[in-house]
């Protein structure tokens, strides 16, 4: 498995207050199958995570938003814990990075309140989703198609519910990576 993914890369959005086991358990996974990952945020420097209810560990942002392209990146993962997705999804250049990868037919994934950001992007109308419980009728009012399910899968958007669903969610989007085919499958479904 080390080697399946040699050669993607994955750009990860959050900025502070991301769930810290939301963004480092998939972090090692993708990178343990092969992948580079990239932290992106709103700002330089690093941003901090949340964990048991307080303030968790810091990472190194690798570029901000003003210096990421779709184009550069074969998928992208937006973890969640609240705080993090609220305050991207009033970020327009956050917003409109989901958009361009959705546009791309590039997979993404999402994960607890991750999808908050998939509703203000527009990209839910019709897929099915699932996320943390709090987030079921924001989706339901977008248009989705809302499960109660570790992971759900639908046309490039992967998406799950609260961190012990990370196994299952880390290996949905690494197996849509290894798989390679998901860019081409996308577009012809759309």
């Amino acid at each position: 498995m080390k080697e399946s993914l040699s050669g993607k890369k994955v750009a990860i959005l959050a900025t502070d207050g991301f769930e810290q086991s939301e963004l480092m358990e998939p972090k090692k996974a993708l990178e343990g199958a092969g992948a580079t990952t990239h932290v992106i945020a709103p700002k330089s420097g690093e941003i901090r995570g949340w964990h048991n209810h307080e303030w968790g560990s810091k990472i190194r942002v690798d570029h901000t938003l003003d210096q990421c392209k779709a184009s550069e990146y074969d998928a992208l993962m937006i973890p969640g814990g609240t705080m993090s997705p609220d305050h991207l999804r009033t970020d327009p250049k956050a917003v409109q990075l989901v958009r361009d990868f959705d546009k791309a037919g590039k997979p993404i994934a999402a994960i607890c309140h991750g999808p908050a950001l998939l509703i203000e992007a527009g990209i839910v109308k019709g897929r099915r989703v699932t996320s943390w419980p709090s987030l079921r009728t924001d989706l339901t009012n977008a248009g989705a198609n809302w499960v109660d399910q570790m992971v759900a899968a639908d046309h490039g958007l992967i998406t799950s519910r609260k961190p012990a669903d990370i196994p299952d969610f880390s290996k949905a989007l690494i197996d849509q990576l290894a798989e390679g085919h998901q860019q081409q499958r996308w577009k012809e479904a759309s």
